[in-house]
């Protein structure tokens, strides 16, 4: 921190762990995929740290977690695709979020920008290069240029509280 962003605050007492945690789990947000594909092959996770960054040049951010298996491959790859989940996509959220190699099993072979793995539509579909990533405590912020962009018109799979919900 720059000394102006710790000027007085060191007499004051940081919020606990869960009561962070707790507070932000009151947040609504999007829920997205972002796939990546290393010598290894397809990497992906569930993200919902994601935000749009700037329209000119048209950026986003996906927050990738230090421990997750995959962040070495999703913030090392030259470009990764951004998959924004619809109400009715919330097995592939949970499929998604679990470690493991298998989560790529059942769905076709399509590839994108940077062989990118493309899962099936959702609300929409990003596909980024490689734009920067920075340090954000345990966690990475990976930027993204977007290059191609697909909309549908489906409703958006909202996490909130803990759980899934729609927007109806």
């Amino acid at each position: 921190m720059t000394s102006r962003e710790t000027q007085g605050v060191g007499d004051l007492m940081e919020v606990s762990p869960l009561e962070f945690r707790n507070a932000l789990a009151r947040w609504a947000s999007g829920v997205t995929v972002v796939t990546a594909r290393d010598g290894r092959g397809p990497l992906g996770m569930t993200v919902s740290s994601f935000a749009s960054l700037s329209l000119d040049p048209p950026l986003v951010l996906a927050c990738i977690a230090r421990t997750a298996l995959s962040h070495d491959g999703l913030v090392g790859a030259d470009g990764f695709a951004v998959h924004i989940l619809e109400h009715e996509q919330r097995e592939m959220s949970e499929r998604f979020a679990q470690a493991g190699a298998a989560k790529f099993e059942e769905f076709p072979d399509e590839r994108g920008l940077f062989d990118a793995p493309l899962l099936p539509f959702g609300v929409a579909r990003l596909q980024c290069a490689h734009e920067a990533a920075h340090d954000g405590g345990d966690h990475t912020i990976l930027v993204g240029r977007v290059l191609r962009a697909e909309l549908a018109g489906a409703d958006p799979l909202i996490y909130c509280n803990r759980g899934y919900h729609g927007l109806g």
